[in-house]
């Protein structure tokens, strides 16, 4: 499978295949009162991300989009709908998260042939308890979802602890087997590990993109030598995380810190104990500045509480968004 591809975020000549770098947000997915997928709201929600200048792709059925509670119809739906609303004008990063590598196949291969431009592989959750110790698992799920795809890959790195995160040795055997790994979404959340992974992604006879999704700490990780950044936050504040990478690919760290202090604001409204909540507290985000019709989510997550609703609408304040 060829999975060559140039250094510019346009599809390259090379089987016009994309280049996962840049400003990639998450996006979030609406429902309605009854919990079904909110469709107009959903495709509202594209046009907005897509209008915004210097984004390089948007994701779908991620964590963002609450994938965890979304059938395989449901995840084929969305790619339908995100693909008959933006067409080409916009690459489409699709989530493959599954804990049984037969299943993430299958999602592979519809992401495919539903026009998907790229995958974003999830670490099987069925991996948690000590599949650290066996990266020949890793290996088997990676090539089980090559065979079924022959789409540019980015592959989702979790923290160590989280028992899902590959350790360095397995990470640096997937990039070298599989060439299709284009890209990794780093949250390994360990900045000494974090600088690693970009040296020595970089350094492969095939180099590997490294995509911050350490949205807690954006501006430090992005100036290790980020190719750009993938997280949830982009589906409210798209438009500063663009103003942060060019600042920072321009070396303007004036520029940079000023952005930062506008985006502080979100991240302590977004990154708070419980982490679960995130998108969650995104979805009243977008609510409260009236993006959003509803912030509906699905069970096991529930709603946030007034409280809470209240402090986040002072952090969106604090951050300028509001007015």
């Amino acid at each position: 499978m060829t999975s060559e591809a140039s250094a510019e975020i346009e599809p390259a000549g090379d089987g016009g295949q994309f280049e996962p770098r840049g400003v990639i947000p998450a996006c979030l997915l609406p429902f309605t009162e009854s919990l079904d997928i909110d469709e107009s709201a959903y495709r509202k929600h594209l046009r907005d991300l897509a209008a915004v200048d210097g984004i390089s792709a948007i994701t779908i059925n991620g964590h963002a989009a609450e994938v965890h509670a979304l059938t395989f119809d449901e995840q084929r739906r969305t790619l339908d709908a995100t693909k008959d609303e933006l067409g080409d004008s916009v690459p489409i990063v699709a989530g493959v998260s599954a804990s049984a590598s037969l299943e993430a196949a299958q999602i592979a291969t519809m992401a495919s042939t539903g026009g998907a431009d790229c995958l974003l592989v999830f670490p099987p959750e069925s991996m948690t308890l000590g599949g650290q110790r066996r990266p020949e698992m890793a290996i088997e799920h990676f090539s089980r979802i090559a065979d079924a795809s022959d789409l540019p890959i980015i592959l989702f790195q979790y923290p160590l602890t989280s028992g899902l995160g590959y350790p360095l040795e397995t990470l640096l055997r997937l990039c070298n087997r599989f060439p299709q790994i284009r890209a990794i979404k780093d949250w390994c959340n360990d900045p000494p590990l974090h600088e690693r992974h970009i040296r020595e992604l970089h350094a492969l006879d095939h180099p590997v993109n490294v995509l911050s999704t350490h949205s807690a700490w954006l501006l430090g990780s992005l100036v290790m030598g980020c190719d750009g950044l993938l997280s949830g936050a982009g589906s409210v504040i798209a438009d500063l995380q663009v103003t942060l990478w060019r600042a920072v690919q321009a070396g303007d760290l004036a520029a940079a810190q000023a952005v930062n202090d506008r985006i502080y604001p979100t991240v302590r409204a977004f990154y708070r104990d419980p982490l679960l909540d995130m998108h969650n507290r995104m979805k009243e985000a977008l609510f409260l500045l009236g993006r959003m019709g509803s912030a509906f989510v699905r069970p096991p997550l529930v709603k946030l509480s007034n409280e809470e609703v209240a402090g986040i609408r002072n952090r969106l304040d604090e951050a300028g968004l509001l007015s």
